[in-house]
C-alpha cells in the first residue's frame, strides 16, 4: 500500500462507525482509528517542517485536537481529509511561529588513503558533488513557501493526485494545479540561487 498524508490510501471498512463511536466518546475507538494514521501523519508533518521535534509536537496536536473536535466533523467518511487538512494547518502555524535559522549537518565519509590522492579520486569527487547537489535542494526547498512545500510533498514525493490534494487543501482542482505549477516554478528558481 502506497504511503499517504494519513497512513492510510482509502478509508478503510469500519472507519466510519469508528469515527461515530468516538464522537460518542469512545477512546478506544479513537484509538484504533487513528493508530494507523499517526506514523504517516508525522512523516508528512516532518516533509514540511524538516524539524525532528516540531513534527512529533505537530502530530501529536492534531491527535489531541482530532478527539477533541471530532464531533464537529459532519461526514465520517471525509474523517481522512479533516485530519489531513487539519495537520496542514499546524505545519503551517508551527512554520510562521518558528522564523529561526537551522543549522544542519552534513556527514562526510572518512575516506581511507591520502587526502591529495582522496581528491583526485574520482568516486571521492563523485561523492562531493552528490552532498552540494542535495544540499542545494535541501536548501532551494527551505526558500519555498509552506504552501509551495506542502504542495510539492503531497503530489510530488506522496504522489497524491490533484483532485486527492483539493479535497485535502479545501481549494479547487484548478486552483491546485495553478499553485502546483507555481510551487515547481518558484523551486526551480530556488535552486537556480542555490547552484550560483
Amino acid at each position: 500500500m502506497r504511503s499517504a498524508l494519513v497512513g492510510v490510501e482509502q478509508p478503510q471498512a469500519g472507519d466510519a462507525a469508528l469515527v461515530e463511536r468516538a464522537r460518542a466518546g469512545d477512546r478506544d475507538a479513537f484509538a484504533r482509528l487513528i493508530a494507523p494514521r499517526v506514523d504517516g501523519l508525522y512523516r508528512t508533518a516532518w516533509a514540511v517542517l524538516r524539524n525532528e521535534d516540531q513534527a512529533r509536537d505537530v502530530t501529536q496536536e492534531t491527535c489531541v485536537v482530532a478527539w477533541r473536535e471530532l464531533g464537529r466533523l459532519r461526514d465520517p467518511g471525509r474523517f481522512d481529509a479533516w485530519l489531513g487538512r487539519s495537520l496542514i494547518n499546524r505545519c503551517r502555524t508551527a512554520l510562521r511561529t518558528t522564523r529561526r535559522a537551522r543549522l544542519r549537518e552534513i556527514r562526510v565519509e572518512d575516506w581511507s588513503g591520502d587526502a591529495a590522492e582522496s581528491v583526485s579520486d574520482p568516486r571521492a569527487e563523485a561523492a562531493f558533488d552528490a552532498i552540494a547537489d542535495a544540499e542545494s535542494v535541501r536548501a532551494a526547498f527551505r526558500r519555498l513557501s509552506v504552501d509551495h512545500r506542502t504542495l510539492i510533498i503531497l503530489h510530488h514525493v506522496q504522489g497524491r493526485q490533484v483532485q486527492d490534494i483539493a479535497e485535502l487543501t479545501g481549494v479547487r482542482e484548478g486552483t491546485v494545479k495553478w499553485r502546483l505549477s507555481e510551487a515547481r516554478k518558484a523551486l526551480e528558481r530556488a535552486l537556480e540561487e542555490e547552484t550560483r
